[in-house]
């Protein structure tokens, strides 16, 4: 359902796997920038939808909201309860990406206190552990919330590894809010076999250099994140909701 990068390789490997659409949702870019990136890849083969995955609430309880169907920026970094009423108030369809997961998730409290505005669960994410993969799939179960499979690609070859199929025709974005937001009946398909996890292995790992390298890129030598609220961008809208 939604990946990371955004390439022609992508595109390729995308169409190979027999996708016909991809959410293209990157961390610390303004809503715009995803806008005109997504347009430039998409063709009648292969939809790209721009969302936002916003990091809500303060560095030591970060929980991460996957929102697709906005029509106005939303930054990273407001407090949980402003980022779900600004996706509510825009009626953009509301994802909970990898549950549980480390320390940058929703916890099943929060899905369940939230089951009226959040859309579905990630159930599959080729970034998880088996483990972790089986936790969000109890949450989903718990809380009787559809789900949903991504790729969550920040790797090229990640690409296709995970996927929705949904029993909708989706030829647009506001195709795919409809058919996140609605009963549309839907399946979370994988690959499989020793290929599938090596690559799903490489995509975790991927989490060290995240962390790590390019963390320190982002706060120190690429100057402010331009996803904060403070920046200019937003115009003060968000300062009275600003978690740090």
């Amino acid at each position: 359902m939604h990946v990371k990068v955004l390439d022609e390789r992508v595109v390729s490997r995308a169409k190979a796997r027999g996708l016909d659409a991809l959410i293209y949702a990157p961390h610390f870019a303004r809503l715009s920038a995803i806008r005109a990136r997504a347009a430039r890849f998409s063709d009648d083969d292969l939809l790209v939808v721009p969302a936002r995955e916003v990091f809500a609430g303060p560095w030591y309880d970060r929980r991460h909201l996957l929102a697709v169907g906005l029509s106005e920026p939303v930054p990273d970094f407001i407090t949980f309860r402003a980022a779900l009423a600004e996706f509510d108030r825009q009626d953009a369809a509301v994802l909970v990406p990898h549950p549980e997961m480390l320390n940058v998730s929703c916890s099943r409290a929060d899905v369940a206190a939230n089951r009226a505005v959040v859309d579905a669960v990630e159930t599959t994410n080729a970034k998880c552990l088996p483990h972790q993969n089986r936790r969000a799939r109890e949450i989903a179960r718990e809380t009787e919330l559809p789900g949903f499979g991504s790729s969550y690609a920040h790797l090229q070859s990640t690409v296709g590894e995970v996927w929705t199929a949904f029993e909708a025709r989706i030829g647009s974005e506001a195709d795919l809010v409809a058919a996140i937001q609605s009963d549309v009946p839907r399946r979370v398909v994988r690959q499989r076999g020793v290929g599938h996890h090596l690559r799903c292995l490489t995509e975790f790992a991927h989490l060290g250099w995240e962390n790590s390298w390019g963390k320190l890129d982002r706060l120190f030598l690429s100057g402010d994140e331009p996803t904060h609220p403070s920046n200019v961008a937003y115009e003060g809208r968000f300062d009275d909701v600003t978690a740090y």
